[in-house]
Order: C-alpha cells, then structure tokens, then sequence
C-alpha cells in the first residue's frame, strides 16, 4: 500500500505521558485520507481483486469507517462501490462516502441488520461482498499501522488498540508477534468481541455505544482466531471513560479523535499501575467524529 498512502505520523506527547504514567506515543491514523486506518485494508484488498471481481463491483455494510475505506479503494482503482449503512449512521462519514463515490443504501437499526442486507444484496445481484472482518488482505493491510509503528520506535513495549470486529487488533497481532504486547479495548456497551476472545466462543451481546467503530453484536471469526491465539489482554471501557478520552485526546494532542480512536486511551488511563515503566503506543483510529456527538461531549465536560 506504500505508493497509495503514505506512513501516518507516531508522536510521544509529554503531557500525555504523565497523565498515562508511562512513555506514550500516538499513532495517528485520524491523519489517513478518510480520517480512519480502514483506509490500509481497502487499498491492499481491492488492490488485489481479479478482473471478474473489479466487473462486478464490490459491496459492504458499515457504521462508517470500513465504508469510506472502501469508497476509496473503490475509486483508486475504478471500481463500482456499495455501501450498505444503518439508519442514523454519522453524518459526517455518510457525507465522506457520498463524496467518494460510493453509492449508499440505508437499511436496518444498525451494523448487523445492515450488513444482513448487504449479504442479500450480494446475493441477488453478484457483487464481490467485502466482510468488515472476515478477509485476510483487510487484516494485512491495517496491521501496517503496527509495522510502521515498530519500524519507528523498536523499543515499544505495548500497543493498545480498539476492536470492534476484530480486524485492526488482528493485524497488530501479527505484525508485532512475539516483540510487543497487545492490549484490545471495547465498550462495555458492546462487548461480543471481549466476551467471545473470553469464552474462546463467538457468541452475540447488546449493542449500546455511540461509539460507531466499537459498535458490532456479533463477534467475526477470522480476527476473532487470530486474537485467541496471540492478543496479549482485552479490556472494557464505559461510555463515560470514552468521552473523557476524547476531551484529553483533544486538550493534550491537539486532536480530533472519534470515541473509538479515544479508546486505546480511556484503556491505558484504566491500566496506568500496569503500564508504569513501560513504552506505550495508542492506535488513534480515526477522528470522524460528528459535530453534534462532539457538542454533547463538550456540552457535558
């Protein structure tokens, strides 16, 4: 994906490692074309579709990041691309994926129902379904934010990263292997992906967060393997623990970052005694954030 995107920046902010009681550095994937590292996995699957493939167009259902991922894949290499969203999905990454040239279908209360409608769709029609998790050159390509985070900084001791379907804590498994530590972190609103890396089980829960990144029912099965055999801990944050990380995302960084980017640091504020002495590295995910939720956060700070 090097000659599509360049290598995002890795920053240590003294500030905030105070605050974390630790060494730590921000990767910064709200600095990616669509403002989120979705964008690594679009490039590196739709990069390698067959012909037949590229003819029939692609299709995927999202909350927003995967689609706008997509969206521009789709539009790098001339491809025709469906996103199937739930209603009341963010705005500000509906507008993204409309600018981008991916064509929107609105269906369902949220991520599952739509990604159910998108596999009718696929059905139906002959569109190459693009799972948001179960696809190996996803993985491959999101995992890079951890390559290049290691390419840099070699002394990393840990990298926290959100999971929601699983993809981006997946690839950060495999590329940090044996080296770093890997942290994932979820809303308690939404928790299958922690109850099923728990369990070693894929099973369904509630989905209650406004944290779109985060907010899946049903855990995938490809990450979900990767990370019962290599993710290193698995923790839950609140809601209220995801909005204050955003605020000292902000204050601290200068960054815009969604609640699902905030989370690596509402978990390492959650984990400060464990984390002590060591050299930490937060995958900010992504920073579309809508102006209304960003209100809200401010509003009630």
């Amino acid at each position: 994906i090097a000659q599509y995107l360049r290598p995002t920046p890795l920053f240590e902010y003294p500030a905030l490692s105070e605050l974390v009681g630790a060494e730590t550095w921000v990767k910064h994937e709200n600095h990616q074309p669509i403002g989120a590292f979705k964008v690594r996995g679009g490039v590196n699957l739709v990069s390698r579709l067959d012909e037949d493939e590229r003819r029939r167009g692609v299709i995927t259902a999202s909350t927003g990041n995967h689609g706008q991922s997509i969206g521009f894949a789709a539009r790098l290499f001339g491809v025709r691309g469906i996103v199937c969203v739930p209603e009341g999905a963010n705005p500000v990454k509906l507008a993204s994926m409309r600018a981008l040239g991916a064509e929107l279908v609105v269906h369902g209360r949220d991520f599952d129902e739509a990604r159910e409608h998108c596999e009718r769709l696929a059905e139906e029609h002959g569109y190459r379904y693009i799972h948001s998790g179960n696809e190996p050159h996803l993985i491959a390509g999101v995992g890079t934010h951890t390559l290049e985070i290691l390419e840099e900084q070699r002394e990393i001791d840990v990298v926290i990263v959100p999971i929601g379907g699983g993809s981006g804590a997946a690839g950060a498994c495999i590329a940090g292997g044996d080296s770093v530590e890997v942290i994932g972190v979820q809303s308690e609103a939404a928790p299958a992906a922690y109850r099923s890396w728990k369990e070693r089980s894929l099973v369904e829960d509630r989905m209650g967060t406004r944290a779109e990144g985060l907010a899946t029912r049903v855990a995938f099965e490809l990450p979900q393997r990767i990370l019962w055999e290599q993710l290193d801990d698995f923790v839950l944050v609140s809601e209220e623990e995801l909005e204050a990380a955003v605020l000292r995302m902000l204050e601290l960084t200068r960054n815009l970052a969604e609640p699902a980017g905030a989370a690596p640091l509402a978990a390492a504020l959650k984990l400060r005694d464990r984390l002590a002495g060591k050299r930490v590295a937060l995958i900010l995910s992504g920073g579309n954030i809508s102006p209304e939720h960003l209100r809200e956060i401010l509003a009630r700070a």
